[in-house]
């Protein structure tokens, strides 16, 4: 596996911006909405233009936050969240790359004078040793990262420290690669595929089972696309391997469950998150429409009114009754982008 002199190498100095990416996977392809557009055209080029992101990690509702971003890089996402959490919020970013780091600290001061406010920072460190940094448990309402899990030489204690840094009810936003299948050793090893975001990506399944066992009961698929490649060599390599850059949420909530179960509860939104006001989507399995008797899980429950959300919720029910499974909790490849594409090779099971 590819040290991380070789991820900061490849970073620091093989790329000079995403241009000299070779597939989409470190390129954000989402639609910006259009009330951020404006806040994105104020970060400065020099930062924008070595930006390797492949999502968009601003969750709603997060004026006064405090929120660490994980291998922030040369700093567009902690300028962006700055100008999200405002004045009162704070925004810390964590990279192990010189070079990055420098064009984000570079800025600051240029960033603080547009914006009327100093509120980020940026310390060096790797986010597999996030107990080394000067962050105390507990601290952030917000944490994340945008295509970084995959670069990490200990996705597990990435995810422990994470756990640890969340206050209760705190989450974890954040958008990353993942294949369909667990990968050989040798593309595991490949330096480009590593820095290219594929090599370290985790099996989708995988993944679950880190989350669930860092803590996190109940990982939130949030959305999806699949990633394509323009250098030939690369998907000569990777052959029928499939990679979908997607985004998820971890919240840390006591009580979650491992699955769905279903109380008999439900949830009214009421129009008020910013940016929101007709309807509000937890995750792809849940667009929540104002106003509406919104039938839920117990887990989305908690999460819904247990959160920084929850003054926005009306919940209906308690957990004093069990009913089962909820309809429609499923264990199949989550991906959407993936649906009615059968992989090559792929049988029926009946």
């Amino acid at each position: 596996m590819p040290t991380h002199a070789a991820v900061q190498a490849y970073y620091g100095q093989e790329l000079g911006s995403s241009a000299d990416l070779k597939t989409n996977a470190c390129c954000d392809a989402e639609a910006l909405p259009a009330w951020l557009k404006p806040l994105l055209g104020r970060i400065h080029p020099e930062v924008t233009n070595r930006y390797y992101g492949c999502g968009l990690v601003c969750p709603p509702l997060l004026e006064g936050c405090r929120v660490l971003d994980l291998g922030c890089g040369t700093g567009r996402d902690a300028y962006l969240l700055s100008q999200l959490v405002g004045a009162s919020g704070q925004v810390v970013g964590v990279d192990m790359t010189r070079e990055q780091l420098a064009i984000a600290r570079e800025y600051a001061p240029h960033h603080a004078e547009l914006f009327g406010y100093a509120n980020v920072s940026f310390l060096e460190g790797t986010i597999e040793q996030l107990q080394e940094l000067p962050l105390e448990p507990g601290q952030f309402d917000v944490i994340v990262s945008n295509c970084v899990l995959n670069l990490a030489t200990d996705k597990g204690a990435v995810l422990r420290g994470v756990k640890r840094l969340l206050k209760p009810g705190g989450e974890f936003y954040f958008a990353d690669v993942y294949a369909d299948r667990r990968l050989p050793a040798a593309l595991r090893s490949d330096p480009v595929l590593y820095g290219e975001c594929l090599g370290g990506a985790l099996y989708w399944k995988d993944f679950l089972r880190l989350a669930r066992a860092a803590g996190f009961a109940d990982p939130r698929l949030v959305d999806d696309r699949p990633i394509t490649f323009s250098d030939p060599r690369i998907q000569d390599l990777l052959g029928d391997t499939r990679f979908f850059s997607a985004t998820y949420r971890l919240f840390n909530l006591d009580g979650l469950e491992d699955a769905c179960e279903d109380h008999g509860q439900a949830v009214i939104y009421q129009g008020t998150i910013p940016h929101y006001p007709h309807r509000f989507d937890l995750d792809g399995h849940h667009a929540i429409e104002t106003g509406r008797c919104f039938p839920v899980c117990g887990n989305t429950y908690r999460m819904l009114t247990e959160s920084r959300f929850g003054e926005h919720f009306i919940g209906v029910g308690d957990f004093s009754r069990h009913y089962g499974l909820f309809p429609g909790c499923g264990e199949s490849l989550p991906f959407a982008s993936a649906s009615g594409d059968k992989a090559p090779g792929q049988a029926a099971c009946c």
